[in-house]
């Protein structure tokens, strides 16, 4: 068989570019993505699914004041009229709409098991029943007066609303999240009488008003579960000028005394999206791993109320500390995302920002106003008509009554005989024997003068944009009295009130929330020569045991301080490094370079180690006797590279890091040449040369140290000996700083040291 008998015929051959191709199937599917799954529509707020599930709710008659229907009977109509997609999806979307945790204002009514907060999951499909909620009737309200457009469903044989008509800031009130192709949204749910303010304030007082404006009204987010909304009103006021940004959410803790001291902490409140069981055993896992240090034990006590137990490990624990301890590593404090991506009239994704998405629900519901009123006006002509053609047959009874009998054409010889309009006539023809009453006659004036008036508003409506944007403030005001903050007693309203409540963060102590992560307990620092750092645990007294060392090397230093403290070790370039105390290498061995935890340059040595204490102060100098005076407080390095607090340039280098513990200051140098001059004379910097502290004519600096001049100066010799100068005795040696100094006094060490 030859190759052409194996080819299709010719007509059928196309020569397609790939790349093309492929480009124009993944912009279709991500078109259909972005619009008919992910992004919900501005004016409703409602992605198709939703929108199809109250849809098929309104025709199965399924009002908040009739009987509830197997969700599984919901589901099949959703199926096979208007969503061709898999079952559970779809009850999926209905169950989340009855989850009065997962929803702020629901819009299913749920009989059932529909899930709770611990995660667990909704019985099946089969076993529950559902109607709507009074929110859901609100979205739908005027969707039979031509208030919206219908469109084909998927198989053509029935039509689908393309929005509805949402007397209901569902958007925001609910909020909604999606990942679509190349964008995804995320809206927290917000308080729906804040957001009557809102718009209440854009129609009546500033169309133009900004972010900052509208979180007068808008505090921020109001999430079902509730919770401490801790976000200063400048970053949410920015969050909703852009449409991004995020809202820091905690959950909501009290202090429950138990006696003689003894208290618990108990949680009542969880971020919103947070699985409570999940996050019981994650606290759980952390108090298993020690890494909670403060808290003893975590019991879960809820019922219908969340409660969850907190016992701290002493009744001295801080609870603030133990919380933000418990805050800083677990979703007891999570951060909500903001990303206002909707679809702008339901087909452009735009990111909004507050302002534009409430005017996109206001340019709705005004565009809903004028097509219903046009519909109305439509049925009232029609009546109109009908009843002018009743009117006149009741003053023409007997002779309408003749000819109905008589004449073979009813209907012609009527709109001939009183000039009846094809509408008239049949609906003369239709009347009802019982109508022919007396009384009639009235009623149907009286009904013609009613709806001309009614006719009269509504064209008067219709001129004037004023009108209907009053009449809007009229809807929004009857929705926020449905849905008030309180009750007329002065109690929450059960939807209506706020549930997140606006907070500020503890101001609780960085360094005692860090400590908190680490078990205190007694180390002995140990540096050698050459570097090498370890900290066996308790304060260890043979330090100096040479199998600690390796060949050649020996010890430089050793500080007995425990886990929690920071260490503060300087170099001869002039760089501040931080070391933390649990975070050093265990006792066994020889311990590890110190080099391979913070980034010593090449060249420099360790100067001195020493344990941070805040507010204290000492003073830097170089070996060519320039210093000043710094707080350790500034010396604090949060990075490996450490901090430059000396400037020195080759070859002078940093030599000395002495406590402030004085008002005089001691100096000798490597010539053997002693001052003192009182301490004021030193400047306090954060960074810098500094200034001269004594004058050599050769060498440098030897030694420095700080005392009280109604005490002296003392120094130890060789031999352990201490000697005291009393300051009336130092006369000789006083002076000003910067001066050359003189011989130190008999018995001062022969190494130029204030130690020997």
């Amino acid at each position: 068989m030859s190759d052409s008998d194996t080819l299709p015929p010719a007509d059928d051959q196309r020569v397609v570019d790939l790349k093309q191709a492929l480009e124009e199937r993944y912009l279709s599917y991500a078109l259909s993505t972005i619009t008919q799954r992910a992004l919900p529509d501005a004016r409703d707020g409602l992605k198709p699914v939703h929108r199809r599930i109250i849809h098929a709710m309104r025709l199965l008659r399924l009002a908040p004041n009739e009987g509830y229907k197997k969700s599984a009977r919901i589901v099949g109509d959703v199926i096979g009229k208007f969503h061709p997609h898999g079952d559970q999806s779809i009850y999926d979307a209905l169950v989340r709409m009855a989850q009065d945790f997962a929803l702020r204002y629901p819009l299913v009514d749920g009989q059932g098991n529909f899930g709770n907060i611990d995660g667990d999951n909704a019985a099946a499909m089969r076993y529950t029943e559902s109607r709507m909620t009074d929110v859901a009737m609100r979205l739908l309200e005027g969707i039979t007066e031509n208030a919206i457009d219908f469109k084909p469903t998927y198989d053509g044989e029935d039509e689908e609303p393309v929005v509805l008509p949402s007397n209901f800031p569902n958007l925001l009130a609910n909020g909604s999240t999606g990942i679509a192709v190349g964008m995804a949204t995320s809206i927290p749910p917000h308080n729906v009488a804040e957001l009557c303010d809102a718009a209440l304030h854009l129609i009546n007082v500033n169309p133009d008003a900004s972010a900052h404006d509208l979180t007068q009204f808008v505090k921020g987010p109001d999430f079902p579960t509730g919770g401490i909304l801790v976000e200063s009103q400048s970053s949410i006021a920015n969050s909703y000028a852009t449409g991004r940004g995020s809202f820091r959410l905690r959950a909501k803790w009290e202090i429950e005394e138990t006696g003689r001291g003894v208290y618990l902490i108990v949680v009542t409140e969880i971020p919103y999206g947070i699985q409570k069981s999940r996050l019981v055993e994650k606290i759980a896992e952390l108090l298993l791993a020690k890494k909670l240090p403060l808290l003893k034990d975590v019991r879960d006590e809820s019922s219908d109320d969340i409660r969850l137990v907190l016992e701290p490990r002493a009744r001295t624990v801080d609870a603030v500390i133990l919380m933000e301890q418990l805050f800083k590593t677990t979703d007891l404090e999570t951060r909500f995302p903001l990303n206002l991506n909707v679809l702008d009239k339901g087909a452009v994704p735009k990111v909004m920002s507050l302002a534009q998405a409430l005017k996109a629900w206001l340019e709705h519901r005004k565009e809903v106003l004028v097509r219903r009123s046009h519909h109305r006006l439509e049925q009232i002509a029609n009546r109109l008509e009908v009843l002018a053609g009743y009117i006149i047959a009741y003053l023409n009874l007997d002779e309408v009554i003749r000819i109905i009998r008589e004449e073979d054409d009813a209907k012609a010889s009527l709109m001939s005989t009183f000039e009846l309009t094809d509408n008239q006539a049949e609906a003369i023809l239709n009347m009802r024997l019982r109508s022919l009453r007396k009384l009639e006659e009235i009623e149907l004036r009286k009904e013609h003068a009613d709806l001309t008036e009614e006719k009269g508003h509504l064209e008067a409506l219709l001129a004037s944009d004023k009108r209907q944007w009053g009449t809007i403030s009229k809807e929004i005001e009857a929705l926020k009295k449905t849905y008030p903050l309180t009750n007329p007693d002065g109690t929450p309203h059960p939807l209506g009130a706020r549930r997140t409540v606006l907070g500020d963060a503890p101001t609780a102590n960085a360094d005692e929330v860090t400590e908190a992560f680490i078990e205190r307990e007694p180390i002995t620092v140990i540096l050698s020569e050459k570097g090498w750092i370890r900290a066996p645990r308790g304060h260890a007294t043979d330090v100096n045991d040479e199998r600690g060392f390796k060949a050649g090397d020996r010890l430089k230093l050793a500080i007995k301080c425990e886990t929690t403290d920071k260490l503060l070790m300087l170099t001869t370039g002039g760089k501040v490094y931080t070391l933390a105390g649990d975070k050093l290498p265990g006792g066994r061995g020889q311990g590890e370079p110190v080099r391979i935890m913070v980034d010593i340059e090449e060249g420099q040595d360790i100067v001195d180690l020493f344990v941070y204490r805040p507010g204290q102060k000492r003073i830097i100098a170089s070996s060519s006797g320039y210093g000043f005076i710094v707080g350790e407080d500034e010396m604090i390095a949060n990075t490996r590279k450490g901090k430059q607090i000396l400037n020195v340039g080759a070859p002078d280098e940093a030599a000395l890091l002495v406590p402030v513990a004085g008002d005089r200051v001691a100096v000798i140098g490597q010539n053997r040449k002693l001052l003192v001059f009182p301490l004021v004379q030193l400047a306090e910097m954060g960074r810098g040369k500094g200034v001269r502290l004594q004058r050599y004519k050769d060498g440098g600096i030897s030694d420095l140290k700080t005392f009280w001049a109604a005490d002296g100066l003392t120094w130890t010799d060789s031999s352990g000996r201490t000697y005291t100068k009393p300051t009336e005795e130092l006369t000789d040696w006083l002076g000003d700083r910067a001066t050359a100094g003189r011989q130190p006094p008999n018995g001062f060490p022969r190494n130029n040291r204030f130690v020997g």
